[in-house]
C-alpha cells in the first residue's frame, strides 16, 4: 500500500501519537534502505513521533553490497548514525541532556544492519527486540516503499518474534484499520518473551550454530544454496515455538468405507476444516507488531519509470562492481537514467559502478556522447527506459551537474557520485589529481555527492584489466553466512 507523503504524515502521526497502550508509548522499527542512503533515510520521522516514543533503524539490504574491507560492515553503520543524525534522530546521549525532545530526537535506542531477504542479522534483531524492548508496547515498522518493509514483516511472522499460531490465522486476523482513516494494515501478536521461551530459544540458536551445511536437511541446503546466488551475507532464520496441533479425530461412517473390487473408492469431504482462531485471553493484553504504509520517496527516479524498468533497476540479486578507467573526455552512461562526464583532470582515474547488474552500462567520448543518447535511449543498447522514441518524448530530459573532485589515491575513492535511487558511481583519482566533471540524472530526480563513499575500496573488487579496453574483468567475493559452522565449503560471518 502506497500512499501521498501528506496522507503518510496523517496515518503514521496518528498511530504513533496516539493515546499509548499498556502505559506505554509505540516502538517505532524505522527501516532504511542502504543501497539509498541518505535518501532513504526520510527527513519527516522526527516529527512525527511522539516525544515518549524509542526508535530503532534497521538498516537492510546489507546483503547486496559486495565487502570491500574487513570491517565493512562497522563503516555502515557509522554512515547510516551519520545520516540519521543529519535528519534529527540522535541517541539520547547527544540530546540536551538527555532530556526527550519535542521531535523524538533523542530516542534512538539502536542500530541494526539487516537483509530481510536472506535473513541475515534478523535472529539477532529478533534477540535485541526481545531482551530490551520486550513486550513493554507495540511495535511500528515504519519506511520508504521499496525499503524491504513487507519482507521483514514476512520473516519475523513466521520467527519467534510472533505468535506460533499467528501465520495460521494471518490472512482473517491482522487487518486493521488505521485510526481515524478507511486504510487498513497488516499486524500480528508479537510472542511474550517470558525467561523459559528466552532460555529455549537461546538454546536453540547455540545449536544451529554448531550445524555444518552438511548437517542441514536436504531442503534447507537447496534454500541455502539459493540464497547463497542471491546475496552476499546469508542467515537462518528458525523457529523455536511450533504451534500446538490439535489430535486427529477420525469421523467416518461404515458404509462410506464399504466398496466392491469394480469400483473406485469415494471419500467424502463434506465435513470442514477446522479453522484456527486465537482466543480471548491469548489476545486481550497482546502487543502488536505493524506493518505501516510505504513512503513514496520525493525527486526520485523511480517515480518515473514503468513497473518494468523498476524491476531492471531496483537490485534483487548481490550486486557486483563494473569498473572501468577512464581519460579526460570519455563518458559513462548508466542505462539511459545517468551520464557522467569527465571533463579534466592529469591522469586517467576508475570508474566503479554499483547499480542493479540489469541496467548497462556504456562508456564512449565526448564527441559521440549526445548522439548516442539521442539514437539510443528507450533501446536496447541503453535499455531503461523501454519503448523507444515515444516513451523518450515523456520522459524528462537529462540535467547537467557539475563536480569538482581530488583524489586521495589510487587504493581509495575520494566520493559517490549517486544517481537517485538508480545507483552511483565510485571515483577513484591519484593523489591530488583534480577532477572535472559532469553529471546528469533525469529533470527532477535528486543527484548528489556522497562523502565519504559508501564502499570507499571498491576499486579492489575487480578482475584484470581485459585487453584494448577500458572494462575490467568483474569480480564476485564469495558470500558469508551467519550462524553457521564453518567448513572447507563455507565462510562464516
Amino acid at each position: 500500500m502506497h500512499v501521498s507523503r501528506e496522507q503518510y504524515r496523517n496515518l503514521v502521526s496518528a498511530a504513533l501519537r496516539g493515546p499509548p497502550r499498556h502505559g506505554h508509548p509505540p516502538l517505532v522499527l524505522y527501516m532504511v534502505d542502504m543501497l539509498d542512503l541518505p535518501d532513504s533515510v526520510l527527513p519527516d520521522l522526527p516529527q512525527l513521533v511522539d516525544a515518549g516514543s524509542n526508535i530503532l533503524v534497521v538498516g537492510n539490504k546489507v546483503d547486496l553490497l559486495p565487502r570491500d574491507s574487513p570491517d565493512y560492515l562497522k563503516r555502515f553503520r557509522k554512515q547510516l548514525l551519520r545520516s540519521c543524525a543529519r535528519v534529527g534522530i540522535l541517541p539520547a546521549a547527544q540530546g540536551t541532556g538527555g532530556r526527550v525532545g519535542r521531535t523524538g530526537s533523542q530516542n534512538l535506542v539502536d542500530v541494526h544492519l539487516i537483509s530481510a531477504k536472506t535473513g541475515y542479522g534478523v535472529e539477532k534483531l529478533i534477540s535485541k527486540l526481545q531482551r530490551s524492548w520486550k513486550c513493554n508496547g507495540d511495535v511500528y515498522l515504519v519506511g520508504a516503499t521499496n525499503s524491504g518493509k513487507s519482507t521483514l514483516f514476512n520473516t519475523l511472522l513466521q520467527s519467534d518474534y510472533c505468535k506460533s499460531k499467528a501465520p495460521e490465522v494471518i490472512n482473517r486476523a491482522t487487518i486493521s484499520p488505521w485510526p481515524g482513516t478507511t486504510l487498513n494494515l497488516l499486524k500480528f501478536p508479537i510472542i511474550n518473551p517470558t525467561s523459559d521461551r528466552l532460555f529455549r530459544r537461546q538454546e536453540r540458536l547455540k545449536a544451529d550454530a554448531e550445524k555444518t551445511e552438511e548437517q542441514l536437511s536436504d531442503d534447507e541446503q537447496k534454500y541455502l544454496k539459493c540464497l547463497k546466488k542471491q546475496g552476499y551475507l546469508i542467515g537462518r532464520v528458525g523457529r523455536t515455538f511450533q504451534p500446538q496441533k490439535s489430535k486427529a479425530v477420525i469421523d467416518f461412517d461404515p458404509d462410506e468405507l464399504s466398496f466392491n473390487m469394480e469400483e473406485e473408492p469415494v471419500f467424502s469431504s463434506d465435513k470442514p476444516k477446522e479453522r484456527v482462531e486465537f482466543t480471548h485471553n491469548e489476545l486481550k493484553d497482546a502487543r502488536w507488531f505493524f506493518d505501516t504504509p510505504g513512503i513514496v520517496k520525493e525527486n526520485c527516479v523511480l517515480n518515473l519509470l514503468t513497473e518494468k524498468e523498476v524491476k531492471l533497476v531496483l537490485p534483487t540479486h548481490a550486486i557486483v562492481p563494473r569498473t572501468f578507467v577512464l581519460k579526460p573526455g570519455m563518458v559513462l552512461f548508466l542505462g539511459a537514467l545517468g551520464r557522467i562526464d569527465y571533463l579534466q583532470g592529469a591522469k586517467s582515474s576508475w570508474f566503479s559502478v554499483v547499480a542493479s547488474n540489469l541496467l548497462p552500462v556504456h562508456v564512449t567520448t565526448l564527441e559521440k556522447a549526445d548522439s548516442i543518447y539521442q539514437k539510443h535511449a528507450g533501446k536496447t543498447l541503453l535499455k531503461v527506459p523501454i519503448g523507444g522514441e515515444e516513451r523518450m518524448k515523456e520522459f524528462p530530459p537529462l540535467i547537467p551537474q557539475e563536480i569538482t573532485l581530488e583524489g586521495i589515491g589510487t587504493l581509495e575513492a575520494v566520493a559517490d557520485i549517486k544517481l537517485s535511487s538508480a545507483g552511483w558511481v565510485a571515483i577513484t583519482a591519484h593523489l591530488e589529481d583534480k577532477l572535472q566533471l559532469r553529471a546528469y540524472s533525469p529533470e527532477g530526480t535528486t543527484l548528489m555527492i556522497r562523502k565519504p563513499p559508501l564502499l570507499p575500496h571498491i576499486v579492489d573488487i575487480k578482475g584484470t584489466r581485459i585487453r584494448g579496453s577500458v572494462s575490467y574483468r568483474t569480480k564476485k567475493p564469495p558470500p558469508l553466512v551467519e550462524n553457521l559452522k564453518a567448513n572447507g565449503k563455507n565462510k562464516q560471518i
